[in-house]
């Protein structure tokens, strides 16, 4: 349990002292920007989600459109 806690001291006192430097440059609250970073990870997770969908679709669709004709005879 110890080298846990020894993990999040370690984050704590240097990861987030870039969230605490970019609040004290904006003057807002470093919790504020901790919680934009967090909101951005999501919502960047989710738009790339939504693209991959949109592509599978297209390529669905255009896979039904053209198809590929082994002789004239098929049409």
């Amino acid at each position: 349990m110890k080298f846990i806690y020894l993990i999040r001291s370690f984050f704590e006192k240097h990861g987030f002292e870039v969230a605490s430097r970019l609040a004290d440059k904006l003057g807002m609250r470093a919790k504020n920007v901790r919680l934009f970073f967090i909101y951005i990870s999501f919502a960047t997770v989710g738009l790339w989600f939504g693209v991959y969908i949109t592509m599978a679709f297209l390529l669905r669709m255009k896979d039904l459109v053209y198809t590929k004709r082994t002789s004239v005879f098929d049409l």
